[in-house]
């Protein structure tokens, strides 16, 4: 069982990317983090790299499109650690098949929703029970300002051009997800909040992203840490509150 005075975080899509860092640096600031992937070598090797610094990071499988693997890590978190306080829903995809309304793939825009929206969504439902049990809990979504309806409809800003219906609906889907999730539990110690990292240098963005993933991190993991109940201003980047 994990020391009652240390924090439990679990963040999924932790084995590289953005993840990585937000379990690594969470873990520098005392937490005990919970490194979710749903490929088990990939997330026991990045598990592993962490705890040969001494950090306290252990893997756990958890693939957010499959209830049965979601259902064995809410229940394994149970048996060894009885709570958690810090839920990072990480895990995400972009589809390169996606694009404008009139020419998106459909398969794509489904699959960005199933994962990014519905395996969040699914994750959330599964812990929420072992959040309930935290003296703080705190449950952060990994949104983009993509997913701001509206920015969306503001021609000057500097990414109205990209128009990608499933990536940008699934980022939306997830702000609702926050905004219901504070409604629903406004009378617990949970709150909810969404972040946009900025444009990350990582696998998802093409590596066109001008932050590192370290870098978008600090920010992340400073907002998982807060324990203050306030769903106030609840979808952030660094540069402050960001439009719904």
């Amino acid at each position: 069982m994990t020391n009652i005075t240390q924090r439990v975080a679990l963040v999924t899509g932790a084995n590289k990317g953005i993840g990585y860092e937000i379990a690594r640096q969470l873990a520098q600031a005392g937490v005990s983090v919970l490194l979710g992937a749903r490929d088990t070598g990939r997330g026991e090797s990045s598990a592993n790299e962490l705890a040969s610094l001494g950090l306290g990071v252990s893997f756990i499988k958890i693939d957010i499109c499959d209830g049965e693997s979601i259902a064995a890590a809410a229940a394994k978190i149970d048996a060894e650690h009885g709570r958690l306080d810090i839920l990072v829903n990480n895990a995400g995809i972009a589809d390169y098949t996606d694009g404008a309304p009139g020419v998106a793939a459909l398969d794509a825009v489904r699959r960005e929703l199933e994962t990014n929206f519905i395996g969040a969504l699914a994750v959330t439902q599964a812990m929420l029970p072992l959040l309930r049990r935290s003296d703080a809990g705190r449950i952060v979504n990994m949104s983009s300002s993509l997913g701001s309806l509206t920015l969306n409809g503001d021609p000057s800003w500097p990414f109205y051009d990209v128009k990608l219906i499933g990536y940008n609906a699934s980022k939306a889907a997830l702000n609702m997800l926050t905004v219901q999730l504070n409604a629903e539990l406004r009378d617990t110690r949970i709150t909810a909040v969404s972040v946009c990292p900025g444009l990350v240098n990582t696998d998802l963005s093409g590596h066109r992203g001008d932050r590192t993933p370290a870098e978008a991190a600090a920010f992340v993991a400073g907002l998982a840490r807060l324990t203050e109940h306030d769903a106030l201003g609840a979808y952030q980047s660094e540069e402050g509150t960001v439009p719904w």
